[in-house]
């Protein structure tokens, strides 16, 4: 399995192989709800196998399907699921991506890979990341606008300040004096004796300094989400000293996040989020609609689809509950042939445009459908 990044969506994309097979699913952290998981997974295969056969034979669709087969009978595999998952096989190729977030079932047989909900994952301007901070335990969550849920952080990042500094802590002669925090917790100041406490507060800042380095480094920059940060009203200014993440939000959530359940979490980190996200679509929408006035900007399907062919796209929105069964089929001239998305040549126009958008150096936004401005599924912003 691999970390969802817009490096690994790229390599996919840059990929061709005449059969390329893609499947979402939503899937379950727990018994005894992921007991079914297995069973969707396989349900899922079949529709694969029914597309492949349009085309392929018996023989073929079976060897195709063979490292899906795999999959299925791997119980260690599902007993570490989390909310979604997508597959994406081809010749050489086979990607498991687990996803911190539900998706909805979908197959595709194409000659290249149904990336948009990944992409949509990736870049849906309500993604962020939310780092739990405190002395002994570091937690990391991904969040939406729906959820926000916890991930486990990676080998390289310490869970704490004894795995941070290891030998080099200040703490042979140190005690810990407990203060009452937000939220009923205590925020756990050291203070030494014999003026150590300069020292215990060098290792504090040493530990907020390696911890900003890792999450910038293993999280942010791989993604390009905003990171907001949850702690104790006294170790917010430290982090922010310290951190050279240019996605660390200026504002935060002031309490021991061990304080509060993830639902009050999440309701407090989308109450200092939602005032930009709504700015964010709005700024967008009012720069594409002007666009469009100015001849600079269309909804268009076929004039969308010249647009992208030639590289002139600077940013493409699409809509992301929505699946067009049309495929360009000249790319010189951006012509479009509607086509039935069974077909083993046939994937989504949105998400084939959105591929070539970003193949050609332009950005790719996927908004929720009432959102969207027009009613085409798709809005361009050009470059001249």
């Amino acid at each position: 399995m691999k970390m969802l990044t817009k490096k690994l969506i790229s390599e996919l994309q840059s990929k061709t192989h005449k059969v390329c097979l893609s499947l979402y699913m939503p899937t379950h952290r727990s018994r005894p709800e992921n007991l079914q998981d297995p069973i969707r997974f396989k349900n899922l295969m079949k529709q694969l196998e029914e597309s492949l056969l349009l085309k392929y034979s018996s023989a073929e669709a079976k060897a195709f399907l063979e490292p899906f087969e795999v999959l299925a009978n791997d119980s260690e595999f599902w007993s570490h699921a989390a909310d979604g998952l997508a597959i994406l096989s081809a010749e050489g190729v086979f990607e498991s991506i687990i996803l911190h977030m539900p998706v909805d079932e979908l197959t595709m047989v194409a000659d290249s890979f149904h990336t948009k909900p990944l992409r949509q994952y990736l870049q849906s301007v309500d993604r962020y990341h939310l780092l739990g901070l405190s002395l002994h335990d570091i937690r990391l969550f991904e969040g939406n606008r729906h959820s926000l849920v916890e991930i486990e952080l990676d080998e390289e990042t310490p869970k704490n300040i004894e795995q941070a500094l290891g030998d080099e802590l200040t703490g042979k002669h140190t005690t810990v004096a407990s203060y009452g925090g937000a939220g009923g917790e205590s925020s756990g100041m050291r203070h030494g004796h014999g003026g150590r406490k300069d020292e215990t507060e060098k290792d504090t800042e040493r530990f907020f300094r390696v911890i900003a380095n890792q999450i910038y480094e293993h999280y942010t920059k791989p993604t390009g989400w905003p990171l907001l940060l949850a702690a104790l009203p006294e170790h917010h200014s430290l982090f922010h000293k310290v951190s050279k993440n240019p996605m660390l939000l200026p504002e935060g959530i002031g309490i021991n996040p061990a304080s509060v359940n993830i639902d009050k979490l999440r309701d407090m980190a989308w109450e200092l989020l939602e005032p930009e996200y709504l700015s964010q679509l709005d700024k967008l929408v009012e720069r594409f609609e002007q666009a469009k006035a100015d001849g600079k900007g269309s909804d268009d399907m076929k004039e969308v689809a010249i647009a992208a062919t030639e590289g002139r796209i600077d940013t493409l929105i699409i809509e992301a509950d929505r699946m067009i069964a049309v495929r360009i089929t000249n790319l010189a001239t951006g012509n479009t042939q509607k086509k039935d998305l069974q077909n083993p040549r046939v994937d989504d126009l949105l998400d084939d445009m959105g591929e070539l958008v970003t193949k050609m150096g332009g950005q790719v936004m996927v908004f929720p459908t009432d959102k969207m401005p027009g009613k085409t599924g798709l809005a361009a912003i050009y470059r001249y």
